[in-house]
């Protein structure tokens, strides 16, 4: 899936404002460089002569600042290094680690955009890339887990 259509349904999901996207970026890296107007030119269309294309770093920072937003940041372990490469995969990862969602939750939030996952098809999602049973999420499938985390956040 598109980076910037995973950062837009954070947002639209959350109701957060672009600084909102900014400061949940920084809790990651501090240090990290971006600004609202780098936000603003992620959310435009892509037919927008603005508009910038997310990159994965962007993506990974922020999915790792939205886990310490949700959750809090734990001071007794050390910062966990961000992800080189972003995929379906670890988008889905970092969104059920951020709500602290069990298998329970991810299968109810699949069902209720009326995608239905069984669970050895949800398990074989959050293998190590190596395993034999592992398997790639596909943008369909992300696209609807979205949707549903969407009805389960917002309501609806």
């Amino acid at each position: 899936m598109i980076n910037n259509d995973v950062l837009r349904s954070i947002r639209y999901m959350l109701d957060l404002s672009d600084i909102k996207v900014v400061e949940i970026t920084k809790l990651a890296d501090p240090e990290f460089p971006i600004e609202k107007a780098d936000v603003l030119a992620f959310l435009r269309r892509e037919d927008d002569p603005e508009y910038v294309e997310c990159s994965g770093k962007v993506l990974a920072h922020f999915l790792d600042g939205l886990v310490i937003y949700q959750r809090g940041r734990d001071e007794s372990l050390p910062p966990r290094p961000v992800e080189k490469r972003v995929n379906n995969n670890v988008v889905l990862k970092k969104l059920r680690v951020a709500f602290e969602m069990k298998d329970t939750d991810m299968h109810e939030t699949f069902a209720a955009a009326g995608f239905p996952v069984s669970k050895p098809e949800l398990t074989a999602l959050f293998r190590q890339s190596t395993h034999k049973n592992f398997r790639l999420c596909g943008d369909q499938m992300l696209r609807n887990f979205l949707k549903g985390l969407t009805l389960r956040v917002r309501g609806g």
